[in-house]
């Protein structure tokens, strides 16, 4: 079973999987799925062409489709399989864990799958493996397990950028530049940014505001107030600047403590290990007398440890070395004291005022400049601010600022949860992408994916469609947005505030390569509304009308729901350019996004008949256009795909095989996902009828038990005319089904069918054939499962009602015209 709570947490009993409908690659065989996991082992996640259901296993799976376990053979090894088949078994890598959340993610590029733990997508990778022969159709990602439960939480489906493994370094601010090959160097310097920290400013000039006076030779040694005294005890004042006299010690010594302070680890000689020790003492920097003395009981044990004249390395627990992340809980600082000093001000420098709200922060240069090339630069090279003890900020929120200076002082994100969280987490992204902090804008991102709603997705895209490093975060809102149209169009209108290339973006689709007339003109005319690349194919909205409805009101800047009818209304009494004004052009970049083709022919011939289609020829021509496919089929000769169906609009059911439980009548019968099958025609999900009266070998139930009858027949009757049996089906008055599979099955006699029809209506009264099947030889035995493919533009359109009609004679001569089948499921999609 498994057991979801909200939409943060989900527990994956033994031998099952979880597939959500966001658990989808934007682009087939290019996505990250990133997520935190809690479990003894086996943390299993499927990548599929097409989605699984709850009792999916990947054991039993013989379609193409990759699959990563995290902790297999009880929590040793990392197994990475390709079509049920292993070929990766590396031992010790991306193993779980069960005594808390673990993050991870893996992303999959062309058949490039990459493993990474951490909060980080593509930060932290762990392992790669490329496969030779790529399957680039995977697109769904399922939650699995083998035999214990697995946890999973904030799981986040992420797009790839181009250079998707450099993401992280994409932050631009004016404080650094970006190289071709993608490492940053500071103006000046060869530093990486991926390098910058605290170490940097080990001994530097810059900025200093203490100064040690070394031995007899009177060295000086700058060093920084706020650090050292967040690190221990040092005899420090509150003026501008301290002197430390140090008559008694070495430069060595006193260098290899400060390296342990700003660095994490330093190196000393044996001979210098008591001396550092005592120094260390002296100011009270405690880990490093722990270190210290760690080193002098494993030199009391065993001598021949320390080898004389080698140095002893000395390193902080937790200390991850040049890596400007480590400030500061993974240097010997303790956060407690030096969020302290950043409350009370004390051995601050530099003063910050934003304009309106005077001053907001009394800090320290040093830990501004540790974090953010930007504050650096303004501090170092000759600016105002390098000489001044104060700097005036403007266009900003004071209480973003503050976030920011406690990530700075604390390495955490501290937000209270309040009507404004969104707003103010909002704020400190952009903030921090300003500044350059980059950890804190990755951060921020992380948080705005796990709290993005269908409420918060348009404000948040409207704020960051300007900025270009937000880049991502726009396009995962936009595709928010698409996966759910109709809601954020319905209860969220504001949507009409978007500017045109985010709604573009969101409604747009892959066009064919061979357009029609009207869509050719479109391209000629209106280029912009094409794109240069393809975006959301799989946008979720339950019509084409809806598509359309929605152009109109942001066209209109409506802030009410305005359907088409209105405004053609409005048109009898205006004018194009009265009614829409500047975003008249924009209306006629957006028609071609709308496919009338998929649209019903009622509803067509009502459009076309509008004044909608007299006012404007660009919607005349698309509307004629799809009039014209529906009657005929296509436009042009081999041209049925020109125009497809929005799928996600649709649970995809797919058929496996003959008699499997994916089809729509046995999805029905288990409410729709929600409970254990019962037979659908007792729950009232479905309606089954006959072309002749009920009785004990023409019951409607038989049809979808899972249970074979030896006799089950559809009696014959007149229909036009002509003598027909048909069984008949009606999903549901809020469902809809766009069939391209079904299955029969024989019951015990022998007139097999021959020639036979499969409909599909939306009234129950007007039917299209889906198939027909002329002296079809398929049936020949009892019992006997067959299916069939629908294809063809019919297999694109949607139908409520479904019929399997005799159409000639079967085998048996003494019953000629009994449709006799015991079984019936369709597949496709389903809404």
């Amino acid at each position: 079973m498994i057991e979801e709570k909200g939409k943060k947490f989900l527990t994956v009993a033994p031998f099952q999987c979880a597939w959500r409908k966001d658990l989808k690659f934007r682009e087939a065989g290019r996505g990250c799925v990133a997520f935190d996991a809690f479990a003894h082992n086996d943390v299993t996640v499927v990548f599929r062409e097409n989605v699984g259901s709850e009792h999916y296993h990947y054991k039993r799976d013989n379609t193409p489709h990759y699959t990563v376990i995290l902790g297999s053979h009880r929590n040793r090894r990392l197994k990475i399989e390709v079509d049920g088949n292993t070929v990766v078994d590396e031992e010790g890598v991306a193993l779980c864990c069960s005594s808390m959340f673990q993050s991870y993610w893996i992303s999959i590029y062309d058949g490039l799958i990459s493993v990474g733990k951490g909060r980080y997508p593509f930060q932290n990778l762990v392992f790669q493996w490329l496969d030779s022969n790529p399957n680039c159709s995977v697109r769904y990602v399922g939650l699995s397990s083998w035999d214990k439960h697995v946890g999973y939480r904030n799981v986040n489906v992420l797009p790839l950028p181009k250079n998707h493994m450099l993401l992280w370094k994409q932050v631009d601010s004016g404080g650094y530049e970006g190289t071709d090959d993608g490492e940053e160097v500071l103006e000046g310097g060869q530093m990486s940014y991926e390098r910058w920290g605290l170490e940097n400013f080990l001994e530097s000039w810059e900025l200093y505001d203490v100064l040690f006076i070394v031995g007899k030779e009177e060295r000086p040694v700058p060093a920084h107030r706020v650090i050292l005294q967040a690190s221990g005890n040092f005899p420090l004042s509150l003026s501008n600047e301290d002197v430390i006299q140090l008559q008694d010690a070495t430069y060595p010594i006193l260098h290899a403590l400060l390296q342990y302070i700003y660095t994490g680890q330093t190196q000393i000689s044996d001979s210098q290990l008591g001396s550092l020790w005592a120094l260390s003492l002296q100011f009270e920097v405690m880990p490093l007398v722990k270190r210290c003395e760690e080193a002098v009981e494993r030199f009391k044990l065993n001598k021949k440890l320390f080898d004389s004249g080698k140095n002893v390395e000395l390193s902080y627990p937790s200390s991850q070395p040049h890596c400007f992340m480590a400030f500061p809980s993974q240097l010997p600082i303790n956060v407690q004291r030096l969020k302290k000093l950043q409350l009370t001000g004390d051995y601050s420098d530099i003063n910050i005022y934003i304009e309106g709200h005077g001053l907001v922060a009394q800090t320290h240069k040093v830990i501004l400049s540790l974090w953010s090339v930007p504050f650096s630069k303004m501090f170092t090279n000759g600016m105002s601010e390098s000489s001044s003890s104060e700097v005036f900020l403007r266009d900003m929120s004071p209480e973003a600022f503050k976030v920011m200076l406690e990530f700075m002082y604390s390495g955490e994100l501290i937000l209270e949860d309040s009507v404004e969280f969104g707003t103010l987490l909002l704020q400190a992204l952009l903030l921090a992408d300003q500044f350059g902090v980059t950890l804190l804008y990755q951060e921020c991102y992380k948080t705005l994916l796990e709290c993005l709603t269908e409420d918060s997705v348009g404000p948040i895209l409207r704020a960051v469609s300007s900025i270009p490093s937000c880049k991502l975060i726009e396009e995962t809102c936009e595709m928010k947005f698409a996966m759910h149209f109709d809601y954020c169009t319905t209860t969220s209108p504001d949507f009409i505030l978007l500017d045109e290339t985010n709604f573009s973006n969101i409604i747009q689709d892959q066009w064919p390569e061979n357009l029609g007339c009207a869509s050719a003109f479109c391209l000629e005319n209106f280029p912009f509304a094409f794109g240069s690349k393809s975006k959301h194919q799989d946008l979720t909205v339950t019509s084409e009308e809806r598509v359309l409805n929605a152009i109109f009101m942001w066209c209109m800047r409506d802030n009410e729901l305005c359907g088409w009818e209105v405004v053609a209304e409005l048109l009898a009494l205006s004018t194009p350019d009265l009614l829409f004004g500047d975003r008249l052009q924009s209306l006629n970049n957006l028609f071609p996004f709308v496919r009338f083709p998929l649209m019903p022919y009622d509803l067509l011939k009502k459009l076309g008949q509008s004044n909608l289609c007299r006012h404007v020829p660009i919607f005349d021509d698309l509307v004629r256009e799809g009039i014209g496919y529906v009657e005929f089929g296509s436009l042009r000769p081999g041209n049925d795909q020109k125009f497809q169906h929005r799928r996600s609009s649709y649970k995809e059911l797919q058929h496996i095989c003959d008699g499997d439980s994916n089809g729509v009548l046995y999805f029905s019968g288990t409410s729709y996902g929600e409970h254990q099958w019962i037979n659908p025609v007792l729950a009232k999900r479905i309606t089954i009828t006959a072309s002749s009266p009920p009785s004990r070998y023409t019951d409607p139930k038989t049809l979808v038990s899972r249970t074979y009858q030896g006799t089950s027949f559809a009696g014959p009757c007149m229909e036009d005319g002509h003598i027909r049996a048909w069984w008949m089906v009606d999903i549901g008055q809020d469902h809809q089904l766009m069939c391209n599979h079904y299955t029969l099955r024989q019951d015990g006699s022998r007139a097999f069918i021959r020639f036979w029809n499969l409909q599909g209506s939306l009234d129950g009264k007007t039917w299209t054939n889906l198939r027909v099947h002329e002296n079809e030889q398929t049936m020949c035995k009892a019992d006997q499962f067959a299916s069939w493919p629908v294809t063809g533009p019919h297999a694109l359109r949607p139908f409520r009602f479904f019929r399997v009609v005799l159409t000639g004679p079967t085998t048996d001569a003494s019953n000629p015209h009994n449709l006799c089948i015991c079984f019936l499921e369709l597949y496709g999609y389903f809404h």
